[in-house]
């Protein structure tokens, strides 16, 4: 019996670890591996008016352990897989640079976002960038335990000289 596409494409892209070369490299992110019910605050721009939700975010090692890729999972009962909108990230470390090159694809709203990300305090990850209408974002990890973290995304108006909050998540682990 032959494989099919989407099994073989799996096994093709997620990885059962990090690279064997510079397993340490990876753990930045690699700290985040599983699976995470992502408790969710989300301002509204045009009402200001703040919506909470739950999600599932998944993280997994992918492109032979040298990236980290999620999949945030937002559920709607009213569609028929049971999912209104899927985004994936991928973080790849970029030795030249020294931090890692981050992507974001919002496949449902259309969003992509680049992003160098760092260690940030001292458990914590920052990544700075800009989202897809040309406004600089800073999206921080912080608070990272092995069973949950916190994630809070910023952004400016004025070209990074004030902040403001967007959207703020609580992670918890649940595999």
């Amino acid at each position: 019996m032959s494989e099919t596409t989407d099994a073989a494409f799996a096994r093709a892209l997620i990885s059962s670890g990090p690279m064997e070369h510079n397993p340490q490299r990876m753990q930045l992110f690699g700290r985040l591996v599983g699976s995470w019910r992502a408790e969710v605050r989300q301002l509204d721009e045009a009402t200001g008016v703040w919506r909470e939700y739950s999600n599932e975010w998944i993280f997994a090692y992918t492109l032979g352990g040298r990236a980290v890729q999620d999949v945030l999972v937002i559920r709607d009962e009213d569609d028929p897989e049971g999912v209104q909108g899927r985004g994936s990230t991928v973080r790849v470390y970029d030795s030249t640079l020294g931090a890692w090159r981050v992507s974001w694809f919002g496949a449902a709203a259309g969003d992509f976002c680049t992003l160098v990300a760092t260690p940030y305090r001292r458990d914590g990850i920052r990544q700075d960038g800009t989202q897809t209408d040309g406004r600089p974002i800073r999206w921080n990890f912080s608070n990272i335990t092995d069973d949950s973290f916190e994630w809070d995304g910023w952004v400016s108006d004025d070209e990074g000289r004030t902040w403001w909050l967007e959207q703020h998540i609580d992670a918890v682990r649940t595999g």
